[in-house]
């Protein structure tokens, strides 16, 4: 049975989630930590904010991490398929199609106008973390890391994932 879920957990972000990894985030965080409470929020955005810090694409990173934390190897290759199959299985099903329509205008709107909901849902979940770290955190460690990656990447433009590594260690050091 945990298979199952886990595959659904995967599959219905991958199915609903136009736009890629990010846009998958707030769907996965819908099913890993309220739905099947494999996870707490904070857990979700430690996991994220350590996939980010990584290579590759983020949605395939949080899926092999919550299958394998919550079913072992298998869990981690039943998420991992889960999370691509919707794109494989609509690039076989439609790949005429793609071809046919992939330099139209109205496709070209369509992910124009997608674009602000995939940000405020991203916005909305980054704003949840917040409250979450703001209960369980104090409010000045959250303001002290905040207000450094700001200025650690808008002043003096260091890469965001060392920005990312160093709030890691930060918070391994001052808040574990």
């Amino acid at each position: 049975m945990i298979y199952w879920q886990m595959f659904l957990a995967f599959f219905i972000p991958g199915m609903l989630g136009y736009g890629g990894g990010p846009a998958n985030i707030p769907l996965v965080k819908e099913q890993v930590v309220d739905t099947y409470g494999w996870m707490s929020v904070s857990e979700f955005s430690e996991m994220i904010a350590v996939g980010n810090a990584l290579p590759g694409p983020i949605a395939t990173k949080m899926a092999g991490y919550v299958g394998y934390e919550v079913a072992g190897a298998g869990g981690a290759a039943v998420a991992l398929f889960a999370t691509v199959a919707p794109s494989l299985i609509m690039m076989v099903l439609l790949l005429a199609v793609i071809m046919k329509h992939k330099d139209s205008p109205k496709v070209k709107r369509l992910t124009n106008f997608i674009r602000p909901i995939i940000a405020v849902l991203l916005g909305v979940m980054a704003l949840r973390f917040f409250i979450e770290g703001y209960e369980t955190v104090a409010l000045a460690q959250t303001i002290i890391i905040a207000v450094a990656a700001f200025l650690l990447m808008e002043k003096f433009k260091i890469h965001p994932a060392y920005v990312i590594a160093a709030s890691l260690l930060y918070g391994a050091l001052f808040l574990g």
